[in-house]
């Protein structure tokens, strides 16, 4: 998939998703397969930075998703000061100077632009393309949203947040060396990884999940928030591989917290420790 910027640009014939995607949920499946169904390839747009609480997925995280998607490109633009102060008309001028857009889709409720002025009827206005606008997809009675998607994380309801969602929420990142006491002390080896500051985290807790990586996909308990039993206040992503045996130090895996198991919890010792991961460990067994 290419990124397109201001120095690497699109040349062929097709067709856009405007929008700001952080993800994609049900919404945007819509979108997609309008855009799909023109034969041409399919870009999104995406806007990083500018939204209460963080994102839902990290740009990297996002690249991945909209090539599994099947995007051919990606225009990402990042929410700064420039960005904030280009008017709805400059923002259209801009991005059909920059691709050869032949269909556009955006939803109802898409505003862009300085002060969020710009509105569908605009970019149906100034488009060189035929212009589609989809309704809002709602479940539940409510519009689907990636607010809505983020408050359900937040609260670490992951089921209703993963139905919401065209992939499910992830974390990506890179295997660090932590305190080496899940396998020597706990018998239970973990896999660590940072959390990124930009990211909305579920609720801080213990989940069932799985964890991706290079060997395969794995069921897991999944650690998200501090170490208290070890006096470890800095939080991460401690993940704990249920029929993996190796060593995944230095390479890249995906965290998916399914559904909450417990609270963190301090515990008088390592045995005690030992027998709740045990718990946990049954656990994922359970539907």
């Amino acid at each position: 998939m290419l990124i397109v910027s201001e120095t690497h640009a699109f040349d062929a014939p097709c067709a856009l998703l405007l929008g700001g995607f952080d993800g994609l949920h049900r919404g945007h499946g819509a979108l997609l397969d309008r855009a799909r169904e023109t034969g041409l390839p399919v870009g999104i747009t995406s806007i990083l930075g500018g939204k209460a609480g963080g994102e839902l997925f990290t740009r990297a995280e996002r690249r991945c998703l909209f090539e599994r998607a099947g995007a051919a490109f990606c225009m990402e633009f990042d929410f700064d000061e420039r960005f904030r102060d280009t008017s709805p008309e400059e923002f259209l001028r801009n991005l059909f100077a920059r691709l050869p857009v032949r269909a556009l889709f955006c939803g109802e409720d898409f505003r862009f632009g300085r002060g969020a002025a710009g509105t569908p009827a605009l970019a149906k206005a100034l488009a060189p393309c035929p212009v589609t606008v989809l309704p809002l997809a709602e479940a539940g009675g409510e519009k689907i949203a990636t607010s809505r998607i983020k408050r359900m994380v937040a609260d670490g309801d992951m089921p209703r947040a993963n139905a919401l969602l065209l992939s499910p929420y992830f974390l990506a990142g890179q295997v660090e060396h932590g305190r080496h006491v899940g396998g020597p002390v706990l018998g239970f080896p973990t896999v660590n990884l940072s959390l990124p500051p930009e990211k909305i985290l579920p609720a801080e807790g213990v989940y069932a999940g799985r964890v991706q990586t290079d060997a395969g996909e794995y069921p897991a308990v999944i650690n998200i928030g501090a170490r208290p039993t070890f006096g470890v206040a800095e939080k991460k992503a401690e993940a704990y591989l249920d029929g993996f045996s190796g060593d995944l130090y230095g390479t890249q895996v995906r965290v998916l917290p399914a559904r909450f198991l417990r609270p963190v919890m301090k515990f008088e010792n390592v045995a005690a420790l030992r027998a709740q991961l045990e718990r946990d460990k049954e656990a994922l067994n359970v539907p």
